[in-house]
């Protein structure tokens, strides 16, 4: 779990994905067409995301990807950065945490 910690505070905004979950392309789609440049960790891809899939599980992530954090905090998956977006919160909140500047 401190890897996953570790990686969240890395940059404003991190994304734990998957290369075939459409889901996490979709939420990388609409960060990227904002403006923000998140860092993004394909599980499929590396050597240790299986162990990091656990931990994101264990932090409360269902489903597991995408994982979206932002300013380090867990802030969910897609259905809660989507309703962000409709409240019209998520903007305000990249923001706050130096991910966009307009």
């Amino acid at each position: 779990m401190d890897a996953v910690t570790n990686m969240a505070s890395e940059r404003p905004v991190v994304i734990f994905s998957k290369s075939s979950c459409c889901m996490s392309h979709t939420i990388k789609t609409l960060l990227c067409d904002f403006g923000v440049n998140p860092a993004v960790y394909e599980l499929d891809q590396m050597q240790r995301g299986r162990e990091i899939e656990q931990a994101l599980s264990r932090l409360g992530c269902n489903p597991t990807v995408p994982a979206v954090f932002i300013g380090g905090e867990l802030v969910g998956g897609a259905n809660e950065v989507m309703s962000l977006h409709l409240r019209r919160s998520l903007i305000p909140m990249l923001k706050r945490v130096g991910a966009l500047w307009v």
